[in-house]
């Protein structure tokens, strides 16, 4: 292995592997078929990264996310690894120019989706190609009984027709044995080795916390705490919002999700990084590429959708083997909430079937015809119009994608355009009488050239971020100028581009994939069960109940999570006497104060205080503060 080693050195600045990587690197270099199931920051990439860099001609990565599938070519572009992918929407030359570019080039990695790998063009031009080997990665979808099923995945053995005698490796973080099984019969693998990591790690604490006011426990958090941390909620206005809250009250924090632009995004990822904003509020679109080893501590504001999701976010913490938190507020309401949600966005198979054939009314689009091209696409728009939930349309063309019906692409980095329509000399004039507006024009003009030859594209974040303010203000200033008909301004009015990938037939089309949607729709709904009956269960260690949920059967109790400390939990006297002696040394104190000083629950510190006044050991003060009597 002494060359694995020298590989990793180089490209990565490594010394050592971490276990079980340097077995699986051997077992790929010996043309073994292999499974390997690593948890979180695990190293799952290395594994297949470094045995293709030794072996000759190009390793075939199958992965299901285009957003994935970036993150992993710019990674390896960044260490002066030659690796592409195939862009959607590309074109038949755009494909046979980028093929003789690998076939030629030197490349080392081709990244492609499963439902790319549906293309004869792309499966005739894979057989002309040196394939080292084939890695599948998030390998977990191709299970029905995995937390991500996508039935494109099973359609990857054709690759054993087009190149038979190679070997595969098939990756994932979460898997129980009935997905282990079914990954082997799915992809046809002979004999493969299996490589387990245990989901055990002794340094995370699995902390939950029922309270009433999450944003105060996130202070409270944030003044004990002060690593690295990451802040999950479930919609992209609330990283903005508790992003704000925190830093109003002087922990700095930054915001990630979906929505931004590349720059947005880098620019919080960087400040996070060196810790400028040590604090980060993302949706899970924070999540590739992340490999912080000094983050402390993952607070889940808001309740995930599964176990396999919560595992993977609270992976992120610990890195570097030091004890680290996973930490989970809910309340009585987050329940019920969760199990609504669920309605709202989960469809039944005829909400399928409705919401498909809207699509094609929506476009305008007769029966057997197809589209050439890909249509912008409004979620809000077609919601109102058709009255469906924005949640439920976004789950549906969800489930039309992963069935390869549509392909979709976000297009929230698509720019917005503008050109002059005065002359220099009236646009003199019209900035003298809208004096507010004067500094936004000149910023304008000294930001981009040829604004009054073409049409050119503007980047809102960048005006903003120039002008002190907000990209939405910026939107306003140029609306009133193409009302005052200054510029014209065409912003991007879509969120969304969809490309359709079969003919209209109406039921038809789902009548084919009923039966996968059918058992995607229950897996859902059971993955989600499965999560509220973990986090309700407060007498099984949480490290238990987890590697039980992996087929791990484990009887040691972690020692760390809440149930464990729960049983720890000093006694009733003791936590009286605490709060006295807390009181004696501070003076009064708000029952806020008292629960930032002690290490108990806040519920259980109420009761304490309510207790302590009926003995008649404390009192409380006009200002709500308790002081001794």
């Amino acid at each position: 292995m002494t060359d694995a080693i020298k590989i990793v050195q180089e490209y990565w600045n490594y010394n050592s592997f971490i276990s079980p990587q340097e077995e699986i690197i051997e077992a790929v270099i010996h043309k073994n078929d292999v499974i390997a199931l690593l948890p979180t920051g695990g190293g799952k990439s290395i594994c297949f990264q470094v045995p293709a860099l030794l072996k000759e001609g190009v390793c075939l990565v199958i992965s299901p996310l285009i957003s994935l599938i970036q993150d992993q070519v710019e990674s390896l572009k960044k260490r002066g690894i030659k690796a592409t992918s195939i862009p959607s929407g590309a074109n038949q030359n755009e494909i046979l120019t980028l093929f003789d570019n690998i076939k030629f080039g030197n490349y080392k990695f081709l990244y492609i989706s499963p439902e790319r790998l549906q293309s004869p063009l792309i499966q005739e031009k894979i057989k002309q190609l040196t394939i080292s080997f084939v890695a599948v990665d998030e390998a977990h979808c191709i299970s029905e009984w995995g937390h991500d099923f996508r039935p494109s995945f099973r359609n990857i053995t054709i690759l054993r027709t087009l190149i038979p005698e190679v070997h595969f490796i098939a990756l994932t973080a979460t898997a129980n044995q009935r997905v282990l099984l079914d990954i082997e019969k799915s992809l046809e693998l002979k004999k493969p080795i299996i490589f387990k990591k245990s989901f055990f790690k002794e340094h995370l604490a699995y902390q939950i916390f029922t309270v009433e006011d999450k944003l105060l426990k996130l202070q409270q958090i944030f003044l004990k705490t002060k690593t690295p941390a990451i802040v999950y909620v479930n919609s992209r206005n609330k990283t903005v919002q508790i992003a704000q809250f925190l830093n109003a009250n002087k922990f700095k924090s930054s915001f990630y999700h979906g929505g931004l632009s590349t720059i947005e995004k880098e620019k919080a990822f960087e400040n996070w990084m060196s810790e400028k904003t040590p604090i980060m509020v993302a949706t899970n679109a924070f999540g590739m590429g992340i490999d912080k080893e000094n983050v402390g501590i993952v607070i889940h504001f808001d309740i995930p959708y599964s176990i396999e999701n919560y595992i993977q976010e609270a992976g992120r913490a610990g890195r570097n083997h030091k004890k680290a938190f996973a930490v989970l507020l809910k309340n009585d309401n987050d329940i019920s909430n969760q199990i609504e949600f669920e309605k709202m966005t989960l469809p039944s198979l005829k909400e399928v079937k409705e919401i498909h054939r809207k699509l094609y009314q929506y476009f305008r689009i007769a029966l057997g015809e197809i589209p050439d091209n890909a249509l912008g696409f409004n979620h809000l728009d077609f919601s109102k119009t058709y009255g469906f939930s924005v949640q439920k349309v976004d789950s549906v063309l969800r489930i039309l994608a992963n069935n390869s019906i549509i392909e979709i692409e976000n297009t929230f980095n698509k720019k917005s355009s503008i050109i002059f329509r005065e002359t220099t000399k009236n646009l003199h004039f019209y900035a003298i009488n809208n004096i507010y507006l004067k500094n936004f024009i000149n910023s304008l003009l000294r930001t981009y050239t040829g604004l009054f030859e073409q049409e050119v594209k503007i980047d809102e974040y960048l005006l903003a971020k120039k002008n002190n303010t907000t990209s939405q203000q910026i939107i306003g200033y140029l609306e009133q100028l193409d009302k005052d008909e200054i510029i014209v301004f065409n912003k991007v009015k879509t969120d969304t581009e969809i490309r359709f990938l079969v003919p209209r037939e109406d039921d038809k089309t789902i009548n084919r994939s009923s039966k996968e949607i059918t058992q995607f729709i229950k897996q859902k709904e059971k993955k989600s069960t499965d999560f509220l009956r973990f986090i309700q269960n407060n007498t099984v260690c949480r490290s238990i109940q987890i590697l039980n949920y992996f087929d791990e059967k484990s009887t040691k109790k972690c020692g760390i999570c809440d149930v464990c400390l729960s049983e720890k939990k000093t006694n009733t006297k003791n936590i009286s006497e605490e709060i006295i002696h807390l009181i004696h040394q501070k003076g009064a104190l708000s029952s806020q104060e008292i629960n930032q000083h002690l290490n108990f629950t806040e519920k259980d510190i109420l009761i304490h205080l309510r207790q302590l006044i009926s003995d008649d050991k404390i009192n409380i003060n006009h200002q709500n503060k308790y002081f001794i009597k």
